[in-house]
């Protein structure tokens, strides 16, 4: 099972093309267009990362018959404007019922440009919910009339980013039509929360397990690739992932946590017998026709912290 090395945003060097917003290193701001870039990116880093266990990517589409590469960047892609969207309509406010129901709106709507840049395919309607709020929080945090905290405290600004997306989350969203996705489901049969309790409880599963992670790794030297690789298990090891329960049942939710677990024990991607554990669980995924992918919208909700890290830390 071969590496595959992917090249991450270099923070404080991205300018926006076309006039729809930049940002310099020493400017602790973030325009709603350079917080929609980030999100984008994580989400396209997110998809490429190879190898992500029964996920899509490079090599194939892992468990989705109906999911691809290309159509997963497609997805990404046609998202940036309801990312965009979500920032501007979180700048300046505070949460409240009122900001929660316009950003729902905007929700829904992207998700109808998912779906049709996908013909169809749910590739990223968690990760809009997920990593929507979190766009939301830094729109709120990231605002120019706090620069003097940000550029001093890049790890509490993102604390106070989960936050910020936790209070949002927890106002009721008044003009939702009843629920009855796959995920809702399995909540009710499995008592699970979900990513609806993720969000609420201001994201565990990214802001104390998916960015202490992905730091501890870089600082063991490990390649960026195979961190967030090791990142992506390690979430996997611990999070009731709806995505696996709806379809392969607690079979299925047992397999990902303990294979996951298993590579960690091995010493993660890297290794010799972390690949073949890595393997592994692959199989065993893939024989229940399961995939991580809350674990795979999780991670993409990391990687969209990180660049908010190092682009408090560049402009300190």
């Amino acid at each position: 099972m071969a590496l595959h090395l992917a090249t991450p945003l270099e923070a404080g060097r991205f300018t926006r093309a076309q006039g729809r917003g930049s940002y310099r290193a020493n400017d602790p701001r973030l325009s709603h267009a350079t917080l929609a870039h980030f999100a984008v990116e994580s989400l396209i880093e997110e998809a490429q990362l190879t190898p992500k266990p029964a996920l899509v990517d490079a090599r194939g589409s892992g468990a989705h018959h109906d999911l691809n590469l290309p159509l997963m960047l497609r997805s990404a892609r046609a998202l940036e404007p309801t990312f965009a969207a979500l920032a501007r309509a979180a700048r300046g406010r505070l949460p409240s019922a009122t900001l929660r129901a316009e950003l729902a709106q905007i929700g829904r709507t992207g998700e109808q440009d998912m779906m049709c840049a996908t013909d169809g395919s749910n590739a990223h309607r968690g990760a809009i919910w997920i990593v929507g709020l979190l766009v939301a929080g830094a729109s709120i945090v990231f605002d120019g009339g706090m620069a003097s905290v940000l550029t001093s405290h890049p790890q509490s600004n993102v604390a106070r980013v989960c936050e910020l997306g936790a209070q949002i989350a927890c106002f009721p969203d008044r003009f939702a039509a009843p629920a009855d996705s796959h995920g809702e489901r399995v909540r009710q049969r499995f008592n699970v929360g979900g990513a609806r309790q993720e969000a609420q409880d201001g994201f565990p599963h990214v802001i104390d397990v998916g960015l202490p992670a992905l730091r501890a790794a870089r600082a063991q030297g490990t390649g960026e690739n195979t961190a967030r690789v090791d990142t992506l298990l390690s979430i996997m090891a611990s999070l009731d992932d709806t995505c696996l329960l709806y379809r392969a049942g607690l079979d299925g939710l047992r397999a990902g946590q303990s294979g996951a677990r298993a590579v960690l024990a091995a010493g993660g991607a890297s290794t010799a017998a972390g690949r073949a554990a890595l393997d592994a669980l692959e199989t065993a995924l893939l024989s229940l026709n399961a995939s991580p992918g809350g674990a795979a919208d999780l991670l993409a909700a990391t990687l969209f912290l990180d660049k908010l890290t190092h682009h408090a830390a560049s402009g300190s």
